[in-house]
Order: structure tokens, then C-alpha cells, then sequence
């Protein structure tokens, strides 16, 4: 009698711990993604977002201002107008004196204008050398640390 019944008592059994994983893993994803969903939210109320210094709104779950995405038409220059003669040349391709100028422009910015600046540099059309452009990704992601 037992022989006929285990089987059938260790199917339900394992069907039932597979439940139970599954739900387990469902509520950690989801805590997970409603805790990186209000990350933006508590890091500082909105009325300190409009107070900043780099002019963030607090509008929008990730601040524009931080974002290296081309999100708006609207050049802006960094007293770097020389690196228009750039326009359309691979970063691979330069010469010492152009990657000297683009490194000269960047070793002046400040910290918290080298996202602007490289949305700058994609609406140009300038491409950064590789070099650069890590180190500008780098100072981005500490940026949006602090």
C-alpha cells in the first residue's frame, strides 16, 4: 500500500516546494524593484532638487541634468568652441595636438559640468577618445553616488 502512496506523496510534496521558491523569488524581485524605484525618491525631497546646483527639477525619476543621453536639441558650450573643428573625425584618427586640445577642455571642466559638457560633445558630433570618455563616465557614476 505504501509503495503506491510515496510516489504520489513525494510528487505533491515537490511540487509544493516549487511553489514556494517561485513565491519566495517573486516577493524578493518585486521588494527589489519597488526599492530601486523609490531610490531617486528618498535620496532628497523634491524642494531640494529645484534648490541645486545643477538645476534639477526633481520632476523626473532620473534628473535630466545627470543623464548622458542626447535629450534635448540645444548646444551648450564649455569655452570650447575650438573642438568644432572635430566635427566627424574618429577619435581614433586625431592627431596629438587634437587629442591635446579635447584633453586641455576636459582637465578644466569641473566636476559637475562634465555630464553637460559630454551631452555637448554628442550633439556636436565630437567623438571622445577612450581614454576620456572613462574618465568622464567615471566622474558621472560618483556624481550620481554622492
Amino acid at each position: 500500500m505504501w509503495s503506491s502512496i510515496l510516489p504520489l506523496i513525494l510528487f505533491v510534496c515537490l511540487g509544493i516546494a516549487i511553489l514556494i521558491i517561485f513565491e519566495v523569488r517573486a516577493r524578493k524581485e518585486q521588494q527589489v524593484n519597488s526599492d530601486q524605484s523609490e531610490q531617486p525618491m528618498t535620496n532628497s525631497d523634491t524642494s531640494d532638487n529645484q534648490n541645486n546646483d545643477d538645476g534639477c527639477c526633481g520632476e523626473h525619476l532620473v534628473c535630466e541634468r545627470e543623464t548622458l543621453l542626447q535629450t534635448n536639441a540645444k548646444v551648450e558650450y564649455y569655452d570650447d568652441e575650438e573642438l568644432d573643428a572635430l566635427i566627424g573625425i574618429a577619435a581614433e584618427n586625431y592627431t596629438a595636438e587634437q587629442y591635446q586640445m579635447i584633453r586641455e577642455v576636459f582637465d578644466t571642466l569641473q566636476a559637475k559640468d562634465v555630464p553637460g559638457w559630454v551631452r555637448s560633445i554628442q550633439l556636436r558630433n565630437i567623438q571622445l577618445p577612450l581614454d576620456i570618455r572613462e574618465e568622464a563616465l567615471l566622474i558621472v557614476v560618483e556624481r550620481r553616488k554622492a
